[in-house]
């Protein structure tokens, strides 16, 4: 059994809260023009792996673009995520998510917080998007998410950005919150890959996603980084925005996207490039049905379905509005799914947090 112990920092909007991240290297998506950061040392080689990702061949035969187109076209009548709000959102209105067509962009850098497969010495290229489809009372990132902390960008200057990213030596290209811009990335994508892009394309995402839309995502991305937060759709509906639905149509997207990338696996270098890698949340007083999200991965994916079990739930915005959750995870709270996950077999497992 694979399970390393260790302390994984929070996702943040801003690289002060990012482990080993020195905010003077932080590129911030400020401004009327995109701000210098200095090269990144390290001594770690650059990416050469023969495997090239699939999203390359796609860009060379024209899929790619046409997939951005489609996903484009949705943004008439809106249905990018599971709500389907139906706004148009084209002609400049916000949906739910409270984006328009308009890109919206908080933030980009190397990130050293993530998982340690992801990071390497480089760390992970992570664009951070404003907005989101979940709007969750607890979201630690909710400057970001809901707050509307941001400002305005191009496709092309996503693209760019994750050139640059490439260029810092950065181990991925990792789209944080990307639901309701999967369009503009998808386009962004086609042209960085035109400007000689190769790095792994990383969809860092809530979990909650549609199926037509993972369907137009098959061989564009090589990680699928999914959050399965909750077991129970009354909680979800309490805490996330009435998104009642989330259970069920988080385990058909993680089921899906399993078929598309199968389980993640590093390569010799300790580098992952290709699988499925999902996070689960613990949160205090079982509210998220820990025990029963880990049964039903190890029941219905691979038992070496990589799982970051995660230790850091911290109260935050609105979670100080609901007793039950407005406070830390205890240790055996902890330790209960650590041992349920591996009562379910699960043999590929990032424990965090406490020594155990």
């Amino acid at each position: 059994m694979h399970i390393e112990s260790r302390r994984h920092f929070m996702n943040r909007g801003c690289c002060a809260a990012a482990a080993g991240v020195l905010p003077s290297l932080c590129v911030r998506a400020i401004g009327s023009g995109m701000q210098e950061r200095p090269a990144m040392k390290h001594d770690e080689p650059p990416l050469n792996d023969p495997a090239e990702p699939s999203y390359i061949k796609l860009h060379r035969n024209g899929t790619l673009g046409k997939r951005g187109e489609e996903l484009w076209a949705m943004l008439k009548k809106c249905g990018l995520c599971p709500r389907k709000c139906g706004v148009d959102r084209l002609s400049g209105k916000r949906g739910f998510c409270r984006a328009s067509s308009q890109l919206e962009i908080s933030s980009f850098h190397a990130h050293f917080g993530e998982e340690r497969p992801l990071v390497g010495r480089g760390g992970s290229g992570t664009i951070f998007f404003t907005n989101c489809s979940l709007r969750c009372v607890f979201c630690i990132n909710w400057e970001v998410s809901q707050g509307g902390e941001g400002r305005e960008r191009t496709i092309e200057q996503l693209a760019e950005m994750m050139l640059r990213l490439q260029e810092q030596g950065c181990r991925n290209i990792n789209v944080v919150t990307p639901t309701h811009y999967s369009a503009h990335i998808v386009r962004a994508l086609d042209i960085a890959a035109g400007e000689g892009l190769k790095l792994p394309f990383v969809y860092n995402t809530c979990g909650w996603e549609r199926l037509e839309i993972l369907k137009l995502l098959d061989g564009v991305v090589d990680i699928y980084l999914p959050d399965f937060k909750y077991a129970d759709g009354k909680m979800a509906k309490k805490y996330s925005s009435a998104a009642e639905t989330y259970p069920d149509i988080t385990k058909r997207a993680l089921t899906e996207m399993n078929r598309q990338v199968g389980p993640a696996k590093p390569g010799r270098d300790g580098i992952m490039r290709r699988g499925l890698m999902i996070r689960h949340l613990v949160m205090p007083n079982k509210v998220g049905g820990s025990c029963e999200v880990v049964r039903w991965i190890g029941e219905n994916l691979p038992k070496d379905t990589y799982l970051n079990i995660m230790s850091q739930y911290t109260p935050t915005y609105k979670a100080f509005q609901y007793s039950e959750i407005s406070r830390r995870i205890t240790r055996k709270e902890y330790a209960e799914v650590v041992d349920c996950a591996r009562e379910a077999g699960l043999t590929n497992l990032d424990v965090q947090g406490y020594p155990l």
